[in-house]
């Protein structure tokens, strides 16, 4: 049975919320921006990825997720019915003490009330995906309902940190960071160095390995085959190469992939093209006053490392050699300022200088004589206090939808100390400064554990306010965090989370990942089939290869890990795909018998009966029907009388995947 392009007539498009699927419109576009003469063509403010580097703000100041959460709420009334329970300011020492207490000082000095604590059936289903990329069984949700145990927030937030999917989840989050993919618009690692890659991710997480050492070993990394799974770390700076120039240009490219990921300061890309004044003056006042010689010296760290394509044996199947694995082999000279060509301007002497040699750009460091360049540089990146700032507020930014600086990798350096404010009309950056340094020394003090970081913002009131807000809401309150803002699920969500619900899992082999490989000496051993799309190595043409289930994850924009990020925006053809796309379809129906039959025949049991209801929404939503919900459902259900039972209730079924509750989380 072919579903319907319409809500089944019978059931109330009020009550199940069909209708009203979120999609931007010209009132909510990102501003155009600081109004900028363009003084170079080339530069990447004023190409293609311009939307990166402007503050995600509209023209009304609502901030995307803000607008977001407004248009979620009211096109989902029936939030407002739910009891919830008042917040109240948390001691230091509690679960989230040093955020809750900055959160909520703020608050009050702004006289902004907070909303409501969220619901427990919220919680579990909000902290479930974010922390694992999956909605909660039924069997979950009923049983954390029901404890009376004081800290069972606490304890699920534990036990959710100490699960599989917590890794699978987290591995595709830095996955994305890194942008680690076999492929991009400039070079190839093949598949065998992005599963060495993220093998190296997947292992450093599940072993809580600290992430100032994780970002050593990448930025440090030494080695000459990068398909080698013993060294995946090897391939983070290839995916940094840059064709049709001079090795400088490669040597650029890994330094701005590098301060973006881990100082959060795009701007070094700008930086790394020309001077900061007239470029970035009403972007970053410490890019305004950079000079592009000052970020040569930071690139100058790479310069001793020649990132190459190694020749490997001819492959017989192909008769030719393959040049995408990857080494990391010694220069005998310094950045040199001799190019005319390439991806960038120009790079000539300065009078007499014609070499720049390595120092750290925001302190002016430089390597011991004899020191390796890049372990140097590792030393200075992760010892400095951005990289922690950096790196807890991209945990925020993914935790609440906004960072703490949004967006998450645009620092301004000078504009971060409460105690020493910029100069008018200057304001300091972070929404709140304190909140931001005392995250992040907490995250040093913690050893760089990330699992510890995250343990602490969602134990935190301010993580587990509700997204429904009990007063006049106004834009103005956004930066405060008064309330949770609600985010689309990743594409890999909705699909896990359709079978979660049903309780039916397909089983994916994927190429190039599945089964274990011997190229050019290297045996990789396989990581065998896939259950869930979270668990997939990239994003590209996954799970099924390029099939229909990847064509159906990619209408809900996850990327493409290069010039395509990931996006949550909502369009005509996600709304589309979730009423008529046959991974949706093939799902609802009531077919089998036994132990073969599926999730919804085996519901079918009384007629008429309320706990077919209580299951479809429990399975699908995480929580059970309003009175009204039930009474609607029920009658759509009897539409027909028994001959229609099983059709009724797979257009309910349907109906529940379709609904906004389904493909946000709140």
């Amino acid at each position: 049975m072919q579903k319907k392009w319409f809500v089944p007539v019978a059931a109330s498009a009020a009550v199940l919320g069909v209708c009203g699927w979120i999609i931007p419109s010209h009132a909510e576009d990102v501003t155009a921006g600081p109004q900028m003469s363009i003084s170079d063509s080339v530069c990447t403010f004023f190409g293609a990825q311009r939307e990166h580097f402007l503050p995600k703000i509209n023209r009304t100041t609502e901030s995307v997720a803000g607008s977001l959460t407004r248009q979620f709420q009211a096109a989902s009334p029936d939030k407002l019915a739910i009891p919830r329970v008042k917040a109240f300011v948390a001691a230091a020492s509690g679960n989230g003490g040093i955020i809750d207490q900055n959160i909520f000082n703020a608050l009050q000095a702004n006289n902004i009330q907070p909303a409501d604590l969220t619901s427990d059936y919220e919680f579990i289903r909000r902290v479930s995906l974010d922390l694992t990329g999956r909605i909660p069984t039924t069997t979950a949700v009923n049983q954390f309902v029901a404890s009376v145990d004081p800290n069972k927030r606490a304890e699920l937030i534990d036990s959710l940190l100490a699960s599989s999917a917590w890794v699978d989840k987290w591995t595709m989050f830095f996955g994305d960071l890194y942008k680690n993919t076999a492929s991009n618009t400039q070079v190839q690692i093949r598949n065998e160095g992005r599963n060495a890659f993220y093998k190296y991710i997947h292992d450093s997480l599940a072993a809580d390995k600290p992430y100032n050492k994780m970002a050593t070993e990448m930025i440090a990394a030494q080695g000459t085959n990068s398909f080698d799974q013993a060294n995946g770390q090897l391939n983070y700076l290839p995916l940094s190469v840059v064709t049709g120039g001079p090795a400088q240009d490669i040597f650029d490219m890994q330094t701005a992939d590098m301060a973006d990921q881990f100082l959060g300061i795009a701007h070094v890309n700008c930086l790394l093209c020309h001077n900061g004044r007239g470029h970035l003056d009403t972007l970053s006042l410490w890019g305004s006053q950079t000079t592009r010689v000052q970020a040569w010296g930071l690139s100058a760290f790479m310069a001793k490392t020649k990132t190459a394509s190694v020749a490997t044996p001819v492959n017989p199947a192909t008769n030719k050699s393959d040049s995408s694995v990857w080494a990391l082999e010694s220069y005998t000279t310094d950045y040199q300022l001799n190019t005319t060509t390439g991806n960038r301007p120009a790079r000539q002497p300065i009078g007499t200088v014609n070499v720049i040699t390595p120092s750290y750009l925001w302190t002016g460091q430089t390597p011991n004589k004899g020191q390796d360049y890049r372990t140097a540089l590792a030393g200075f990146v992760t010892s400095d206090f951005q990289f922690a700032r950096a790196s807890v507020n991209y945990v925020w930014a993914e935790l609440f939808g906004m960072g703490i600086v949004d967006p998450p990798d645009q620092f301004d350096p000078a504009r971060l100390d409460p105690n020493n404010p910029p100069p008018a009309p200057w304001t300091l950056q972070p929404s709140n400064p304190q909140l931001l340094n005392a995250l992040a020394q907490s995250f040093v003090d913690s050893g760089y554990d990330v699992k510890a970081l995250i343990r602490l913002i969602v134990n935190s009131q301010t993580y587990q306010l509700s997204s429904v807000y009990p007063g006049t809401w106004q834009a103005s309150y956004e930066p405060f965090f008064a309330r949770h803002f609600v985010r689309r699920l990743w594409s890999e969500e909705i699909h896990d989370s359709i079978n979660i619900a049903i309780n039916t899992f397909p089983t994916y082999t994927v190429p190039g990942f599945t089964a274990a490989s011997t190229v050019y000496g290297v045996t990789s051993p396989g990581f065998g089939t896939i259950n869930y799309a979270m668990q997939a190595p990239d994003v590209v043409n996954m799970p099924d290869n390029g099939g229909a289930v990847s064509q159906f994850e990619d209408v809900f924009l996850r990327g493409n890990r290069d010039d395509q990020p990931r996006k949550e925006e909502g369009s005509i053809l996600q709304a589309l795909g979730l009423m008529n796309d046959n991974y949706v379809q093939s799902r609802i129906h009531a077919t089998g018998t036994g132990a073969s039959a599926s999730f919804l025949e085996k519901e079918l049991t009384t007629y008429g009966s309320t706990s077919l209801v209580n299951s479809l929404y429990m399975n699908v939503l995480s929580r059970y029907p309003s009175s009204d919900e039930m009474t609607q459902v029920l009658n759509q259900l009897a539409v027909g009388g028994p001959v229609n039972y099983k059709t009724n209730a797979e257009d309910v079924l349907w109906t529940l995947f379709n609904k906004l509750d389904f493909s946000f989380n709140y």
